[in-house]
């Protein structure tokens, strides 16, 4: 009795793994399969004629794709740019996260490479207007450079780090690479901003005479930010109006500098 109910038990286990055998595989891990059945025969030098041969060009492609990928879609593997600059396995996990495949990014990635060729572009400055008298010398340095490499500036006209801009920008005797963008018009400008600002040949003033200063400010930056590429920031961490506009600037796809000077 005991070793006929084994038997039945040893027979539905048999069905069972019979069954289990005979399922189909998925696309994947027949892939995956494949692949590493490919590369073992590769391995191991095999008498088949295939594997003594080695695999073509094109099947090296083939195999590496679908390790990478699981299988052999085409459209999750990773473009020849982000192999290049992150490699394939990297490339091909971000897209996979990523729902759109990374091309919210692409913009940002184009622009970054721009910039990084070297070649003229728009710069903004913004800062604070409590530096201490070696960080406007550090800024005054910064600016004449840029200046001097056909960098195009674009600034406000406020004491501290504007006014630091301005004068490095002045020493390189480029007025036609220097903006100065004013929220409110020159009359409404500090005495030592006015005299600083009649040296500057492009000054625009939008003029915002009617609203407080704080908010006329953040729509001057918002000006500056529409016109550049790049933007170089100076500030403490509780410079509310000067953090709102990098984070602004980032979410244009700018890129961003932020010095922090506490």
């Amino acid at each position: 009795m005991g070793g006929r109910a084994s038997r039945a038990r040893l027979g539905g286990a048999s069905r069972v793994g019979r069954a289990i055998a005979r399922r189909p595989v998925d696309g994947g891990a027949r892939s995956r399969g494949r692949s590493a059945s490919a590369v073992r025969s590769l391995a191991s030098g095999s008498g088949d004629r295939h594997a003594e041969a080695g695999p073509t060009p094109d099947e090296f492609i083939k195999i590496d794709k679908e390790f990478l990928t699981g299988g052999g879609d085409d459209d999750s593997i990773g473009t020849q740019g982000e192999a290049v600059v992150k490699g394939n396995t990297a490339a091909v996990l971000e897209r996979s996260l990523n729902p759109d495949g990374g091309a919210a990014d692409l913009d940002y990635l184009q622009e970054l490479i721009a910039i990084q060729a070297g070649g003229p572009k728009n710069i903004g400055f913004f800062g604070t207007r409590n530096m201490g008298f070696l960080h406007q010398q550090l800024v005054e340095i910064l600016s004449y450079a840029l200046v001097l490499t056909e960098n195009h500036i674009f600034t406000s006209g406020a004491t501290g780090t504007n006014a630091a801009v301005i004068r490095g920008a002045l020493r390189a005797e480029r007025p036609d690479l220097l903006t100065v963008i004013l929220p409110q018009s020159v009359e409404k400008q500090p005495e030592e901003s006015r005299e600083l600002l009649e040296q500057v040949e492009n000054v625009v003033s939008l003029k915002y005479d009617a609203l407080p200063l704080g908010e006329a400010s953040r729509k001057c930056n918002d000006d500056i930010i529409s016109r550049v590429q790049q933007v170089i920031c100076f500030a403490f961490h509780d410079s509310n109006l000067l953090l709102d506009t990098c984070h602004e600037a980032k979410m244009l796809r700018k890129i961003v500098c932020l010095f922090f000077l506490d």
